[in-house]
């Protein structure tokens, strides 16, 4: 492939965990792949570094303080324009160069920039959950009128899509999410209410960002991740069903009409569906060790215990309610996420802290963006004042 075949990137959360295994990826595929635009919140020193391997055209930090310290770590200039805040944000989601936007932004912040690249025909390489989780209907509507291609990251929708590849929805009986089960899979319902921020950032199987993390701990992730793949595959929620599967090699299932069961399998590695959804649809060969099922021998499968994690039964709730109700449950979980990592909220009350938001919420059924982001800030609100209510009390 020359150069003139390159497809070039911009990555939005180029200094978080996507973002970083996105750039391992690119690195190995020098020929493949070239980096256009960066964006990061304020981790202006990883980005410096990632400036001057890369050599982008563009990058973007939060806010204009975070724009100066980075000017200051990189001088003399490397030619890299340095912006800021929404604009810069939407500079570099909207730049001409780029063919691609990898959307791993964490949390809400992300989806007005992803919009903004579907608006501007950019196709995506979607990490970013919560976009679908809170405008699915929006994102899959405008994508489809712009011919902009929406390609799964995470390693269960990546598994999904490369499941249902060559066939066709009405052939689809069920799909099959599969769950770590996280760090507290085994520990009692009672226990959980101790459990510290340190326990809960332990993960099993995959290295992560610290909200996804703690999503996983509390399943909420898997709810997410449910509402996610009703949007990206056009099947009813009734239609998705989770399952524990401890040893993460099996990433997620279709289910057909004839009684045939389709999975993917490989290594609880993100760079391998990074990969797939940068090259799609080709595949970039792996230099890392491969999958050896001699070793991993026995595969264990569960149902997920829903009185234990609530925050996955609070999912199917909203996604099943539809309208702005999923843009109200992810609001309020990612404020009870951070109150809790700040050991201002005990673990359990996650869940009582996203029921409270939701069961307050008057839905709006077809909501534009507006309504979307309106319905966002009010669950906030919702529940700080929740949180102030409920907090630890040694806080």
């Amino acid at each position: 492939m020359g150069f003139e075949d390159m497809k070039n990137i911009a990555i939005l959360g180029s200094t978080g965990s996507i973002g970083v295994n996105a750039l391992d990826v690119i690195s190995n595929n020098p020929d493949r792949f070239k980096v256009v635009g960066l964006t990061a919140y304020k981790n202006v020193s990883l980005l410096a570094e990632q400036i001057e391997r890369f050599k982008p055209k563009v990058v973007s930090v939060i806010d204009e303080k975070h724009a100066k310290k980075l000017k200051n770590i990189i001088k003399p200039a490397r030619g890299t324009e340095i912006v800021h805040g929404a604009d810069g944000y939407r500079d570099v989601a909207c730049i001409s160069e780029a063919s691609m936007v990898v959307s791993a932004m964490v949390g809400s912040a992300g989806l007005i920039p992803t919009m903004e690249a579907i608006e501007a025909g950019k196709d995506i390489a979607l990490a970013n959950k919560e976009i679908m989780v809170m405008a699915g209907s929006l994102v899959v509507e405008r994508a489809r009128e712009k011919g902009v291609k929406i390609l799964p990251v995470d390693s269960e929708h990546s598994a999904i899509f490369q499941c249902i590849t060559g066939h066709t929805g009405s052939d689809i009986r069920r799909i099959i999410l599969t769950a770590s089960g996280g760090p507290f899979l085994h520990l009692s319902k009672e226990k959980l209410a101790d459990v510290k921020p340190e326990d809960a950032l332990k993960h099993p199987s995959w290295q992560m960002g610290r909200k996804i993390t703690v999503d996983s701990a509390s399943m909420m992730n898997k709810g997410l991740e449910v509402i996610e793949a009703r949007w990206f595959f056009s099947v009813d929620i009734d239609r998705i069903e989770v399952q524990i599967h401890p040893q993460s090699i099996i990433h997620s299932m279709v289910e057909y009409c004839d009684g045939s069961v389709i999975a993917q399998l490989s290594m609880p590695d993100m760079r391998i569906p990074i990969a797939y959804a940068l090259s799609f649809p080709d595949r970039l060969a792996r230099i890392e060790p491969f999958l050896d099922l001699l070793k991993v021998r026995v595969f264990e499968f569960f149902r997920p215990d829903m009185e234990k994690f609530p925050c996955l039964r609070l999912a199917y709730e909203a996604g099943k309610a539809g309208g702005t109700m999923p843009a109200v449950l992810n609001a309020a979980n990612e404020v009870a996420v951070q109150a809790f990592l700040g050991n201002a909220l005990r673990f359990a009350d996650i869940a009582n802290v996203v029921k409270e938001a939701l069961s307050c919420h008057q839905r709006k059924e077809h909501p534009d963006l507006g309504e979307i982001m309106e319905a966002d800030l009010w669950a906030r609100n919702i529940a700080k004042r929740t949180i102030e209510r409920i907090r630890v009390p040694s806080c």
